[in-house]
């Protein structure tokens, strides 16, 4: 089936996801709109299960990916967990019903208010990225007559072959403890009477093409393991994080999870420890796509601008990776036309390709940036005081808007009471 994946292919040159016109959302729903296929990521989530099925293992969603609560509600539902990086995804974790014994909760920079949350929430583990944390999230909890998880976050130093602002597991990076130095901060917790000892983490990265690393940082963190169990440390969860990349250019082959399971399982069984994997990119982003109308074509010199009616606000990535997004035109073209693909926002970064084969489209026409579902509108925001777009979500061959496209006077709420107050 000719498109790009089984979930956004054309029908008679109109490209679909699953059974529903593009251009009929776009009709109804107006430009720009993200696009979910609910088929998609129930897939995806099945792929994860079956590979993972014959060994102890939780499943956690990282929220980041992507966190609207229709979205959410499809984990919650299918019996996913949470990997939450900050209280406001704890928030939606638990308003989607994913139980507290199901969320895991990473980042370097928790505040007191965040922690003291998740304490209350009773979690079932924070992943300590620090000494200091340690000590803080102890005197939070002792203020509570709560005694709380703690896995600790382990740098293993493994390059995991992707772009450096998404590789998290090598020394010189924000994240988690040095594994040299890991052993020193679990005897710190184990002093600590408010913690409950109860697992190691390490994540390497993201968009992870080869999983030969998570070999590598797997082995490490179970020699850690090893270690601690002399020490008279038990745990009872080995959580090895996510990454796992996905198909951005047509070319691209991603692992499937079963050559991750196949890959772990077998070090982290010799450790006897129950498995956490928390996958966020792998399950939401080929699922996605953002639709944009074109409002203007120019020629300058040797140029060719299609500019759209989306931009970095919408979808950062290409802006601050350079990222690679395949994008297709709804209505197909018999005509292919070098372009650069760009947006309304202020800045020479504002584009989604450049120099890319793409087919002639003209005023009026809509275009598909394809496996946007993941960091597309989780990393959105209002520059140029531009509302968000609306998402969709598909199923089969119905549709549904589960995020109204914002308007300017959602955007001046927070700012609108205190017009006329005076002067500073």
């Amino acid at each position: 089936m000719e498109g790009f994946n089984d979930y956004f292919s054309y029908k008679d040159d109109q490209l679909f996801c699953d059974e529903v016109p593009l251009s009929k959302i776009a009709e109804e729903v107006g430009t720009p709109f993200y696009v979910y296929s609910k088929k998609a990521i129930e897939d995806k989530i099945n792929q994860y299960k079956d590979a993972f099925a014959d060994y102890p293992t939780l499943i956690c969603y990282a929220l980041k990916a992507n966190s609207n609560l229709s979205v959410l509600k499809i984990f919650s539902e299918n019996d996913i967990g949470a990997d939450i990086v900050s209280g406001g995804e704890l928030f939606k974790a638990k308003k989607v019903g994913i139980p507290s014994n199901k969320i895991v909760y990473a980042g370097v920079g928790k505040t007191d208010f965040e922690l003291s949350y998740a304490i209350r929430e009773e979690i079932l583990s924070f992943n300590v990225e620090s000494i200091e944390e340690l000590y803080v999230l102890n005197e939070l909890a002792g203020a509570r007559k709560k005694k709380v998880n703690i896995s600790i976050r382990v740098n293993p130093n493994v390059d995991p072959k992707t772009h450096p602002y998404i590789s998290t597991g090598l020394r010189t990076s924000k994240f988690g403890i040095d594994i040299d130095e890991a052993l020193d901060a679990y005897k710190i917790a184990q002093s600590l009477e408010n913690l409950n000892i109860t697992g190691v983490h390490c994540h390497i990265g993201s968009q992870i093409m080869d999983v030969s690393p998570y070999k590598e940082a797997v082995e490490k963190t179970a020699e850690l393991v090893f270690t601690l169990k002399k020490e008279g440390i038990e745990l009872e969860y080995f959580d090895i994080g996510g990454g796992l990349g996905i198909k951005y250019k047509p070319e691209d082959r991603p692992p499937h999870p079963k050559q991750l399971a196949d890959m772990v399982i077998p070090v982290v069984r010799q450790t006897g420890l129950k498995l956490i994997i928390e996958p966020g990119r792998s399950l939401i982003g080929e699922a996605g796509a953002l639709v944009s109308q074109v409002i203007f074509t120019k020629n300058k010199k040797d140029k060719h601008f299609i500019i759209v009616d989306s931009g970095m606000n919408d979808l950062l990535r290409p802006a601050m990776y350079n990222a690679y997004h395949h994008i297709l035109s709804v209505q197909k073209k018999d005509k292919k036309v070098v372009a650069d693909i760009v947006g309304p926002i202020c800045e020479t970064g504002d584009f989604f390709a450049l120099d890319r084969e793409i087919d002639d489209v003209k005023r009026g026409d809509l275009i598909t940036v394809m496996s946007a579902g993941a960091y597309g509108f989780s990393m959105s925001s209002n520059y140029n005081v531009r509302p968000r777009a609306a998402e969709v979500l598909v199923d089969g061959n119905n549709f549904r808007i589960i995020r109204e496209r914002e308007e300017y006077s959602y955007l001046i709420q927070p700012e609108e009471k205190y017009l006329n107050e005076g002067e500073v």
